[in-house]
């Protein structure tokens, strides 16, 4: 007999972990190559000090003379609020007691709703190792009533609740939790339902983002490479300026080195994870064929594939920036975390609880974590590059 109890003990029991698993490691390959850590978490901050350049105290000298002088080095702290990161399913009383006396149909309904978590968590979370912890997903290009033209859509999809905001985070009041209900990517336009909006309301130049999400999202990479200050330090440390160039044109080997040599030469550190988009990976293909090279395929972290350049490999993201490849040492990333995934539960111990007013139950999972890099300078960015 299928009740709310044993409903409850399932999610505990034997869903959390497989939730959580694939959460954390197959919901995307550049997530999966990241370090999860409680760590450095202090309250409700991640605060982590980090040194810039070496020590003094090493050199040369004579059998009398006097011994190098140490030093005790610069270091400089980086500190973050933790996010807080949330995944809901719902399930209608009447689905329960219809399959109150079928198990076989009970667990099929939970797969259902597990999978479709995973699945927009996997969207969401894949789409933030990207953003700059902003929430700003697109900016508008042109508006046509419940139609909007913008600058990318890569980021969204339907069934999506949107709000539409000015650079400084105010939503634009006749625009706000709107649902997508259809996505153009061919000619990056999104329909939405509710009323029509004008140029007014929602002028050019104005962004999207999830609803309520403004300045709540994880710390991605446009944080990392942006002119302006990360982790509460401005950019005049050199171990928090990245590496980057622009307009890149067809992409090579010898860009690709440059790069690597550049990044090794000002950080000490080596390139072991590049990630793109589509159109970079299959200019970067098109190279080597010309160049009769075949470039070999690998298994990454999480079961993923990637092809490998020069033992390294590449990952094609599709929320990666057109023309753009990321040159990462995954080891200075880590997931900093309160916890790890876990039910919110009510003071009863219960993890479904009824919608007030409605017959619906709802479990919410729920993380406390941010995304932080300790060495900006040891990654690299590349963009401009002309796509295949």
């Amino acid at each position: 007999m299928v009740t709310l109890q044993t409903a409850d003990n399932a999610l505990k029991s034997f869903y959390l972990d497989a939730v959580t698993d694939a959460l954390n490691v197959k919901a995307n390959p550049l997530l999966a190559q990241f370090q999860r850590t409680s760590a450095n978490v202090v309250g409700k901050d991640v605060k982590k000090a980090v040194r810039c350049g070496i020590s003094g105290g090493i050199g040369a000298g004579s059998e009398t003379g006097d011994l190098p002088s140490a030093s005790d080095g610069t270091y400089i702290q980086l500190s973050l609020g933790l996010k807080n990161l949330y995944g809901t399913i719902e399930i209608s009383d009447k689905a329960i007691r219809a399959s109150a006396s079928n198990e076989g149909a009970f667990v099929n309904l939970l797969n259902d709703e597990m999978q479709s978590l995973i699945k927009g968590a996997s969207f969401n979370f894949g789409r933030m190792l990207f953003g700059d912890g902003t929430g700003k997903i697109a900016k508008v290009v042109e508006t046509n009533g419940n139609s909007v033209v913008l600058d990318t859509v890569a980021g969204l999809v339907e069934g999506m609740r949107i709000s539409f905001c000015d650079g400084l985070g105010t939503y634009c009041i006749d625009a706000v939790d709107r649902k997508i209900t259809g996505v153009d990517r061919l000619n990056k336009t999104i329909t939405f339902d509710g009323d029509a909006v004008t140029t007014a309301t929602v002028p050019a130049g104005v962004n999207v983002c999830i609803s309520g999400s403004i300045n709540k999202e994880l710390t991605g990479l446009g944080a990392i490479f942006s002119e302006n200050a990360i982790y509460g330090v401005e950019r005049t440390y050199s171990a928090m300026r990245p590496y980057m160039v622009t307009e890149a044109g067809a992409i090579n080997e010898s860009i690709l080195q440059t790069a690597m040599d550049a990044i090794e030469e000002q950080s000490g550190e080596k390139v072991n994870f590049i990630v793109c988009s589509w159109g970079v990976r299959r200019a970067l293909m098109e190279y080597y064929k010309g160049q009769q090279i075949a470039l070999p395929t690998m298994d990454i972290e999480g079961g993923f594939k990637a092809i490998s350049y020069n033992g390294i490999p590449v990952v094609a993201d599709r929320f990666c920036p057109e023309g753009t490849m990321y040159l990462l040492n995954t080891n200075d990333f880590k997931i900093h975390q309160l916890c790890d995934w876990q039910w919110l539960e009510g003071e009863d111990g219960k993890i479904l609880k009824q919608v007030p007013g409605k017959p619906v139950y709802t479990a919410t999972l729920v993380k406390y974590a941010e995304l932080m890099c300790e060495n900006p300078s040891g990654q690299g960015m590349i963009s401009g590059i002309t796509e295949a």
